[in-house]
C-alpha cells in the first residue's frame, strides 16, 4: 500500500528532492528514526561526548568519560539484535555510529594515557 502526499517545500528543497525522489521513502524513513533517537536521548549521549572531545580536555577528563547506562544499555540491545542478525538498516547505522564513537573514545583515552606517563617520567 501507498499513500500520495503532496508538500509545499522551498524551491531549493524541492530541488535537492527531486535530484534523490528514487531515495525518498528512505530518506524519509531516516529522517524520522533520527528524529525518534534525538527524542528518545541517544543521540544526545553521543553530541556530549564529542563536544568533550573537542573542547580541549584535560587527559583525566578524558579518562573518566563513560558512557551513560542509557547508551550502554542501546548499545547492549543493538549488538544482541546484530548477533542475531535482527537488526533494521537504521539500527545497524545507529550501531555503527555508536562503535565509531566508543573507538574515538579508546583512541583518545590511549594518548591521555601517555600524556600522563610522560608527565611522570619528566
Amino acid at each position: 500500500m501507498s499513500t500520495a502526499v503532496v508538500l509545499e517545500l522551498p524551491d531549493a528543497l524541492a530541488a535537492q528532492i527531486d535530484q534523490e525522489k528514487e531515495h525518498l521513502p528512505a530518506i524519509l524513513e531516516r529522517g524520522l528514526y533520527e528524529l525518534r533517537l534525538e527524542r528518545e536521548g541517544y543521540s544526545q549521549d553521543i553530541d556530549e561526548i564529542v563536544s568533550i572531545l573537542a573542547s580541549q580536555p584535560t587527559p583525566e577528563t578524558i579518562l573518566a568519560l563513560r558512557p551513560s547506562p542509557q547508551m550502554q544499555a542501546k548499545v547492549s540491545t543493538l549488538l544482541a539484535g546484530s548477533k542475531a542478525g535482527k537488526l533494521s538498516h537504521n539500527e545497524e547505522i545507529e550501531l555503527e555510529r555508536y562503535l565509531t564513537v566508543e573507538h574515538l573514545v579508546r583512541m583518545a583515552k590511549g594518548h591521555a594515557y601517555q600524556q600522563i606517563a610522560a608527565r611522570s617520567t619528566n
